[in-house]
Parts: structure tokens; C-alpha cells; sequence
């Protein structure tokens, strides 16, 4: 053993390195030896912190809100505790509501359920499904080619919707991270805009919440909309936290029990409840809101910076073989700069985006994505645009999309861009 090995560790310096590694098993994922998941953008693994989490509370799993035994009052206490740490953890405002719903696309519609009569929703065509279709009559503005063009085209919409309706709701909805090629979006300038025309802006997190701090007073948006399965707490829980006016205002997104107040005899006798309750009808997913929880929690001990940047590090690099490889083109709406997460989309000239990915999974146990992503509109208008930007005669009709996050590593990179290599 050398000198430096040998010299004796003071109590600070072993309570440090125990940290570290307390830190380093918390910020674990689940995952099956030999497989490579590289899909990260559909599913996140589970994060060993959330798997703990629900472990412990299964031996006391019992109803929320319906019962004074032990088991009753312990899981309505951390069903209650798991808003605060979710609210807490995307900076919920005073006021705002944290209402657990199943994923993202859930918490879209039932903002959209709740919309005041009326209300005029400018989005892009560029939004994920869950952005896209929940939003009736919407005025969808064209894929922006920049992050500036994004803000001119909000403006202009703006502008025109008030000229027309001067003092009518009106919502902006706006991805922060694209699905399809992982490039963020200029939210904190959309909200700006928005709010010089006293319009309202939801913000789908899905895929930046797992990435980078979402804080809804920072980027000034009045609603955000978030999935635990894409943020390593693969539960099927998600939540929509936001301004409380309008979510009181309207009819329960679900009529049951724990969302009124009283049931008189008249069927037209009832009284619903204000707060999150209001439209969380029925027993809630328990397990999936304390794993979401505890994946909150673990991520705002992180130091989310030092894991952004590593991932931005492992994301040069598969951009960079992916670039290498002949016959391969990217996907992106921006520039091929433009600041991103850990989402890459491309094509393969002649060749079928399923058949690569089969091949992957079954001659290199690797899980990629195929297809159109759930943006069917962004996905061939990037298809096309790529197409050109390589010459190629004729246009993919799907795309791959490989992923990562926490848990991604060089040898995962390397093994992945290799298998591509064979297989194309």
C-alpha cells in the first residue's frame, strides 16, 4: 500500500467519502445485466431511491383519506408529504395546486377539461401528442426554425389573438425539451411574451424535468405538466401543479369519492371540494406518488449541475460517432449548436428505422426508440428537412432515437455506436 493509502482518515474525511457513496447508491438506477437502455425518453429506469421508497411503505399500504387506523393515517401522511416534496421540487408557488394525475398527457387534459369557456390556446406544431391534441380549436403556429423564431411567431399570434379578443383567456402551451431531438425550448421568453398579452403558459416537463432544475417561479409559467415514468420513477404516477382559479372552477375532472364535500339525496345535490382534491376522485396511486417523491428528493440533494454536464459530455459524444457513420443524419429544428438534453433522433438512408432497432435488441441486447415519437408532425417535417440537409433522394419514413440519463455510460456509448456500425 503507498504512504497516501495508508495515512489515516480523519472523522470529516470519512464522513465525506460515506456521503459520496450514500449519494452514489441513491442516484442508482434499476436495470437488467447485458441489456443497454438507451430509451430513456419513453421510460426512465426506476431509480433504486424510488424502489426503496416503495419497498418501505408497502408493509403499511392501506387507504388515503378514508381511515383513523394506524395504516390509513401513516399512508394518507406520505401521500400528503409526496405533494409537498413535488411542489416543492418544480418551486410551487402559494396558491398554486399539486394534482397528482397518471403522466403528463393526463395533466394536459385535465387543464384542458378545466379551461374556462371561451378560452383561445395558441401551441406549436412542433408539440408531442400530449401538447398537441388535448387543446380543442387551438391555433397551432408553425415549427420554428430557431429559438428566436419561437418567440417572434408568439408574439405575432399574440398580437393578432388580442386585436380580436381583447380580454379573453388565453393559454400558451409550450414543450421545455422536444421529445424528438432533446433541443430546449426559450420558455422563460415564451412566459414573458405571454404575459405582456395577459395570457396563461403551460409548460410540458416531461422530458426536462429529468435533465435540468424546473423552477415555476424562475421561468415565470403559470402550469407545469410532468410524468414520473420519464423522471426514474416508473410508476405511473405524474402531476399537474399550478394556478388554483381556474382548477376550482371547474367540474371535477373525475366525479367520485374524496372530491366533494357533501351528497345530498337530490342526484343534482352535491358539493364538490376546492384544492387538489377537487380532482383527485377515488383511491389515488399511492406508490406512484411516494416513488416520485423520493426521486424529487433525491435529485434536489444532487448536484444537478455536476450530472448535467456529465450527461452533456456522454451526449457529445454519441452525437459525434453518430455523425462518423455514413448514411446517418440527425434530426433538429435549431442548429445543429443549439443547447440540448440527452435525446438524439436520426435516420438511416434505404433502410427501415424498425428492422435497425430489432436488430439492436436482438443481436446486442441495445433498446433503442423507432418511429414517429408521439410528434407525428414534427417527426416527418424533420425527416424530410434531414433528408435534404444529406442529399438523399428520398425521405425515411420513421426515425431511431436513442436517449440517456443517469445511469448512461462511456461503455454504453461505445457499445451502442459500434452495434450501429454493424448493423448499418
Amino acid at each position: 500500500m503507498t504512504a497516501i493509502a495508508q495515512r489515516p482518515c480523519s472523522a470529516v474525511e470519512t464522513a465525506d467519502v460515506t456521503a459520496v457513496r450514500v449519494a452514489e447508491a441513491e442516484l442508482s438506477v434499476l436495470g437488467v445485466p447485458g441489456q443497454i437502455n438507451l430509451d430513456y425518453a419513453a421510460t426512465a429506469p426506476c431509480l433504486k431511491a424510488a424502489a426503496d421508497a416503495v419497498t418501505a411503505l408497502l408493509p403499511w399500504y392501506g387507504s388515503v383519506h378514508r381511515g383513523a387506523g394506524a395504516l390509513s393515517q401513516r399512508c394518507t401522511l406520505e401521500y400528503e408529504r409526496a405533494r409537498q416534496t413535488v411542489g416543492d421540487f418544480v418551486g410551487a408557488r402559494e396558491g398554486d395546486h399539486v394534482v397528482f394525475t397518471r403522466n403528463t398527457t393526463d395533466a394536459l387534459n385535465l387543464l384542458a377539461h378545466a379551461l374556462p369557456a371561451g378560452t383561445t390556446v395558441i401551441t406549436y406544431a412542433g408539440e408531442h401528442h400530449a401538447n398537441l391534441l388535448p387543446w380543442p380549436n387551438a391555433v397551432r403556429l408553425p415549427v420554428p426554425g430557431s429559438p428566436d423564431a419561437a418567440v417572434r411567431y408568439l408574439a405575432a399570434a399574440l398580437a393578432e389573438v388580442r386585436r380580436g379578443n381583447a380580454d379573453g383567456e388565453v393559454l400558451v402551451a409550450v414543450t421545455g425539451a422536444s421529445n424528438v431531438t432533446g433541443e430546449l425550448w426559450p420558455v422563460a421568453q415564451l412566459a414573458l411574451i405571454a404575459h405582456r398579452f395577459n395570457a396563461r403558459v403551460v409548460l410540458d416537463a416531461a422530458q426536462l424535468a429529468p435533465h435540468v432544475p424546473v423552477d415555476v417561479s424562475t421561468l415565470d409559467v403559470d402550469y407545469v405538466a410532468l410524468s414520473g415514468h420519464k423522471l426514474y420513477a416508473p410508476f405511473g404516477a405524474g402531476v399537474l401543479v399550478g394556478r388554483g382559479d381556474w382548477l376550482d372552477a371547474a367540474r371535477p375532472y373525475l366525479a367520485g369519492g374524496g372530491a366533494t364535500s357533501g351528497v345530498g339525496d337530490a342526484t343534482h345535490d352535491v358539493r364538490w371540494t376546492t384544492g387538489p382534491a377537487r380532482h383527485e376522485a377515488g383511491t389515488p396511486n399511492l406508490l406512484g406518488a411516494v416513488a416520485l417523491a423520493a426521486v424529487c428528493a433525491t435529485l434536489e440533494a444532487a448536484d444537478r449541475y455536476a450530472l448535467h454536464a456529465e450527461e452533456q459530455r456522454l451526449l457529445a459524444k454519441l452525437r459525434a460517432g453518430l455523425a462518423e457513420l455514413p448514411d446517418v443524419a440527425e434530426l433538429r429544428t435549431f442548429d445543429a449548436d443549439a443547447a440540448r438534453i440527452g435525446v438524439v433522433s436520426f435516420a438511416v438512408r434505404g433502410r427501415d428505422s424498425a428492422e435497425i432497432a430489432q436488430r439492436l435488441a436482438r443481436e446486442h441486447h441495445i433498446g433503442v426508440r423507432d418511429g414517429l415519437f408521439c410528434a407525428h408532425p414534427l417527426a416527418r417535417r424533420l425527416l424530410g428537412e434531414a433528408s435534404v440537409r444529406a442529399g438523399w433522394d428520398g425521405v425515411p419514413a420513421t426515425a431511431l432515437r436513442a436517449s440517456i440519463g443517469i445511469g448512461t455510460t462511456d461503455s454504453d456509448v461505445d457499445t451502442f455506436l459500434g452495434a450501429l456500425r454493424a448493423v448499418v
